[in-house]
């Protein structure tokens, strides 16, 4: 059972309480921890942390419990100043001239972290959830701290706030038990501060199940005394025994079992106490692993095996790699008790390895854990382990900051949710981790409060808010690589096929515009659009407006199946299209236009112009689709239905004029458009169609025009990046 450690009178500091709390600290080291506690006491006054308890009993007890896990003077002095921030203005500065800036530090810390309250587990979550916002959590804490000291003091804080709930009833002791068991016990197994995970475990069990609490510890006590003697009988027995067969190098200890270990075992495998066998346990580190088979041959003669109770994690390893002998037996009075038998190396594996058993022990499987993470995990109980020896080590100190946790960052919502994004991830990357939809009407974003711009970099520990628009969707400049909008690959994605989607949509109603002027003009309004479509060879409506689109349904095509006729050629370019003919080793050429009734016309989503490359699509009925090589629905098409593209290229003669559409971007200013349509006008360029769109200082022009060449394209793009204003100048 836990021993409970009350916290301390605030009127002063008896000499048994000093020792304690300088315990292994030079003269000079208590000194300045004297001086200090009378600083803290001078300035914190009777003031109180939101427990209740004051401000310098809570920093006292802190600094007591860093003082028991033997850490360094800078971690206690900044147990005991944790709450100058809230009592100095500069603290920082102040701290930094007076204690030195790795107590300031320290302190900086501490005080991020106090604004980081948990997140309120929502009741109507799911386990998996919980779970998982849990793991996040513990996650954020170690990677909030530059200096994992940070976080050994956070665990000291919480352990002494749940010592001062066990003398104090408080409303919220119960909601803060609750968060202790579910993120601080956890983060304390998983960096090997076992006398730290075991308090907080029991202590919050008691205030979260106090029924199952008292109950366990009154069984426990009713046999603590007796329970002690039957130990240390034990241990001297085996001693004596493993001497005796020549097993020199050996510990021996009994290893004690918590309250809320007990519970959590008689829930897990449905027993009553006096089924948990190891209430009594002992524990066996040796040297070799043949001593430890020798080992468990005396513990089975000595006392008698109980049937099922023996596992062999050494010949047969744990999925997280744990080795062990574990096994139960029954001394002659009739009291069961567990022994474990390792080697050393074994159990340093346990406590510390990259596999240690913290995974399983937490989640209750021995699934595989991020490599990565785990191996800064092992480094950082591997540090804790050498504090014993080095706690003043200023190269102990250096090696504990270079091992904080920083690949990935955690933010807030107001909600309290806790996100974790790439490290560079800004206020959208936050926006579409949360909802896709959040993302795409993001407008703007505040960060702790403060208007922030889109291309902030967020950094751990802060609370984001997203400002949104009701309609509209992501601006193009996100996709900027330069412009730094968005830093993770998964809302890149997002922004794109929300573009994807809007095309297509645009495509939609132009297409859907098309069909609907030729029906109108062959006074065919009330023609059923399905019916249209299952005659040309779809099978709805909107593929037969995508394709109308995208060019592979022209005028003549919607005629024919209109009218029942045979489809006479649509005028257009003379175009050559090399084609294999059926038969092995046989090839020949094909005139398109005006031979074998073959249909052709020029795509409408790219409008190829000589002497551009282009590609043929056979198209379902209406002949062949002739588009740019470059064109994105070319490409898709082909992805598709690569067996449907055929060769083609221009032929000797094309004096035929072609439509092609001109973007121009440009700084909006009066008379822009008119300077514009004059270049046009003297090249003497027919246009046949102008869009125009201006925000925020900046024009957008879309102009539809006819060309008889590519060459004479090249120089309208030339003479139209001549006007001035005008950023750029491209063919659609």
């Amino acid at each position: 059972m836990v021993s409970v450690v009350h916290s301390l009178p605030d009127s002063g500091i008896d000499e048994k309480t000093l020792n304690r709390l300088a315990a292994g600290l030079s003269g000079e080291g208590v000194d300045r921890l004297v001086e200090a506690i009378g600083h803290a006491r001078e300035l914190y006054g009777d003031t109180k942390v939101g427990t209740g308890e004051t401000a310098f009993g809570h920093g006292l007890g802190t600094a007591l419990i860093l003082a028991s896990l033997n850490l360094d003077l800078d971690s206690r002095l900044a147990a005991l100043l944790f709450a100058v921030p809230d009592h100095l203005e500069h603290s920082r500065e102040k701290i930094t001239a007076r204690w030195g800036a790795p107590v300031a530090d320290l302190v900086d810390g501490l005080h991020r972290l106090k604004h980081l309250r948990p997140l309120t587990l929502a009741s109507a979550q799911s386990a998996q959830g919980v779970q998982a916002q849990a793991e996040i959590m513990r996650k954020m804490l170690l990677a909030l701290a530059a200096d994992i000291r940070v976080v050994l003091v956070r665990l000291a804080s919480r352990t002494q706030t749940l010592r001062w709930f066990a003398d104090h009833d408080t409303p919220e002791r119960a909601d803060i038990a609750k968060e202790s068991q579910q993120i601080y016990a956890p983060l304390a197994n998983r960096l090997g501060v076992w006398q730290i995970k075991w308090e907080i475990e029991d202590l919050s069990f008691r205030f979260t199940e106090p029924a199952a609490y008292k109950r366990i510890a009154k069984m426990l006590d009713e046999t603590r005394l007796e329970r002690e003697s039957f130990i240390t009988t034990a241990v001297a027995r085996l001693k004596d025994e493993l001497a005796k067969s020549g097993v020199t190098h050996a510990e021996v200890y009994g290893r004690p079992k918590h309250i809320y270990s007990i519970w959590n075992k008689m829930r897990q495998k449905d027993i009553e106490f006096a089924e948990v066998y190891d209430v009594r346990a002992l524990r066996i580190i040796l040297d070799e692993v043949r001593d430890c088979y020798t080992a468990l041959g005396l513990v089975h003669a000595l006392w008698q095996p109980i049937h099922g109770e023996f596992d062999d994690y050494i010949s047969h390893p744990k999925g997280n790699h744990y080795r062990s002998l574990h096994t139960a037996v029954m001394a002659e009075d009739g009291r069961a008790f567990e022994v474990q038998i390792r080697t050393q190396e074994m159990h340093r594996h346990a406590e510390m390895g990259v596999a240690a058993h913290w995974r399983y022990k937490e989640t209750g499987t021995s699934a595989k854990a991020d490599s990565a993470y785990d191996d800064k995990i092992a480094w950082l109980r591997q540090l804790l382990s050498w504090r014993d020896e080095i706690t003043d080590s200023a190269d102990w100190v250096e090696q504990f900051k270079r091992a904080a946790l920083d690949d990935t960052i955690y933010v807030m919502t107001p909600q309290g949710r806790v996100i974790d994004l790439a490290k560079g991830a800004t206020p959208i990357d936050f926006a579409y981790r949360v909802h896709t939809d959040l993302g795409h009407r993001c407008r703007g974003a505040k960060v702790d409060g403060h208007l922030v711009p889109l291309n902030t970099p967020l950094q751990s520990g802060q609370q984001v808010e997203i400002i949104v628009t009701k309609t509209g969707g992501p601006s193009r400049d996100w996709l900027s690589t330069t412009q730094g909008y968005l830093a993770s690959a998964r809302a890149r994605t997002k922004v794109k096929a929300w573009f994807a989607t809007q095309q297509e949509a645009a495509m939609l109603a132009e297409g859907r515009a098309f069909v609907l002027r030729e029906l109108q003009r062959e006074g065919a309004t009330q023609a059923n659009h399905e019916d249209l479509a299952h005659k040309l060879g779809f099978k709805h409506a909107d593929d037969l407006f995508l394709a109308a689109a995208r060019g592979e349904v022209g005028m003549r095509a919607i005629q024919v199946a209109l009218r029942g006729e045979t489809a006479p050629n649509e005028p257009g370019p003379e175009i050559e299209t090399h084609v294999a003919k059926a038969g092995p080793g046989s090839s020949g050429q094909i005139l398109v236009v005006g031979m074998d009734k073959l249909l052709t016309q020029l795509g409408r989503c790219c409008k190829p112009v000589p002497p551009d490359a282009i590609a043929g699509f056979v198209t379902r009925g209406r002949g062949v689709s002739v588009h740019r090589v470059e064109c994105a629905n070319f490409r898709n098409m082909a992805a598709r239905n690569p067996e449907r593209i055929i060769d083609a290229q221009w032929g000797g003669k094309h004096e035929s004029i072609y439509s092609c559409d001109i973007y121009v971007e440009a700084t909006d200013r009066q008379g822009l458009l008119r300077d514009i349509s004059d270049v046009l006008s003297k090249e003497k360029v027919n246009v046949t169609a102008v869009k125009t769109q201006s925000k925020v200082g900046v024009a957008r022009m879309a102009f539809t025009v006819e060309l008889a060449s590519a060459t004479q394209l090249q120089r309208i793009l030339t003479v139209l990046g001549e006007v001035p204003g005008v950023a750029s100048v491209q063919r659609a």
